[in-house]
């Protein structure tokens, strides 16, 4: 394994199918001794629209019970990862947008491949057909796994 190789294997996870099968194929085509990061990311309460609800009405009731609900997703992934057969770790973070967050994630912890699925799922609903996964494979400056969901 080159020394570029030997960083962890960043795994963008929210919870949608095609995010376990990212993590399935990764565990078919990467699995290796490097360890991985389930990363699941929200996005701040102001960066969604709320309808003309005030910023300020939003409590933080509903704040931590969206932070209890992403540590929730990331847990799903990493017991996930680890059936795959990696040793990983869960990371659950703020921000926005979501593809800056994964590929400034991936710069800090030494990153040696992101895995991401398309056609995933954001806070809102379905996302713009592969809009993250399009802008990390775009911005990032460590190799990019991008996984499609299996044929139904």
């Amino acid at each position: 394994m080159t020394e570029a190789s030997a960083g962890p294997i960043l795994i963008a996870y929210d919870g949608s199918d095609c995010a376990r099968e990212a993590i399935a194929e990764a565990g078919r085509q990467l699995r290796d001794d490097r360890p991985a990061i389930v990363l699941t990311i929200w996005e701040p309460l102001d960066a969604v629209p709320f309808w003309g609800v005030p910023l300020a009405a939003v409590s933080s009731d509903l704040t931590d019970e969206v932070t209890a609900r992403a540590r929730a997703v990331a847990d799903e992934g990493v017991a996930l990862a680890s059936a795959a057969g990696f040793e990983a770790s869960a990371e659950v973070e703020l921000g926005a947008p979501v593809w800056k967050r994964i590929v400034d994630l991936a710069e800090q912890r030494g990153a040696s491949i992101v895995v991401l699925g398309s056609h995933g799922r954001s806070s809102v609903g379905y996302a713009v057909l592969g809009s993250v996964a399009t802008a990390v494979a775009h911005h990032a400056k460590t190799p990019v796994m991008i996984t499609r969901g299996r044929a139904r």
